[in-house]
């Protein structure tokens, strides 16, 4: 059995399918604190364009964190994603919104932002009951491609002054349509060049939703797409972003969709 020739094919796909999930490769770190500090929320009934945004300590306690989702890791992002909104280049600048919410960053000029990143636990199914040496190719691949089949959302919160929630969830809105072509993300000299730009069904949460997925052709795989998910809800003048991907979906060519107990949890903290 050339095992060597199974392995590759699958590191392959899966890295292919990675660059999805990846925005702008490895950056300098992870935005997990909130980046500034603006203003306490104003009481309830206070009109939009008076609205203060959350300061930065507020809006972090109210970020989704450990033991608030069952069967979900809940950690910081890292240097997985980009650690500013400088590092997502986009070669088109009204797609420029999209792309940011891809990157768990603000998707706006917020007052303050941080993000978390929510995995799934692994699925004991993942786990084959033969060793590697024992198992076919076909066997390796299912396996491999098993063991990467959960998903992975980043999410992120932004606040905003006045009634600058409502203005950057109309760019993106806007955006998804302007954007049905796709765009390109462009870290260093390479990039990633999403096809397709579609609108999907959004969770209906918070005061408005918009969702969308963001498909590209996955090198090495004869021409073979994958679609990376997103949403964004307005919570008053907080926004969340939802990215999510999973990779053994990609591999599979399976259907996947963002986690709605996510959704549910995070919006819980934000009634």
């Amino acid at each position: 059995m050339k095992r060597s020739s199974g392995i590759r094919l699958c590191v392959t796909v899966a890295v292919s399918a990675l660059s999805l999930a990846l925005i702008t490769g490895c950056s300098d770190g992870g935005s997990d604190d909130a980046k500034s500090t603006g203003g306490k929320s104003d009481a309830e009934g206070t009109s939009q364009n008076s609205a203060k945004a959350l300061g930065a300590a507020e809006l972090t306690k109210l970020a989704i964190a450990k033991g608030d989702v069952v069967g979900y890791e809940v950690g910081s992002v890292g240097k997985t994603y980009p650690a500013t909104k400088s590092a997502v280049t986009v070669d088109k600048a009204q797609c420029r919104p999209l792309a940011w919410a891809m990157a768990g960053q603000a998707p706006g000029d917020a007052a303050a932002a941080t993000n978390k990143l929510v995995t799934e636990a692994k699925k004991t199914s993942a786990t084959p009951s033969k060793s590697v040496e024992d198992l076919t190719e076909d066997e390796f691949a299912d396996a491999f491609g098993a063991a990467l089949d959960r998903t992975t959302t980043v999410v992120g919160l932004s606040s905003y002054d006045g009634d600058g929630a409502e203005k950057t969830f109309r760019t993106i809105s806007d955006a998804v349509k302007s954007c049905a072509g796709g765009f390109t993300l462009v870290p260093g000299s390479d990039g990633t060049k999403y096809t397709k730009v579609a609108a999907e069904k959004a969770s209906n949460t918070g005061d408005e939703s918009v969702a969308f997925g963001a498909t590209a052709v996955m090198e090495d795989t004869d021409g073979q797409t994958g679609t990376v998910h997103t949403e964004v809800v307005r919570h008053g003048s907080t926004l969340v972003t939802y990215y999510t991907v999973n990779l053994g979906a990609l591999m599979s060519q399976k259907a996947y969709t963002i986690p709605s107990v996510v959704i549910d949890a995070q919006s819980a903290k934000l009634k």
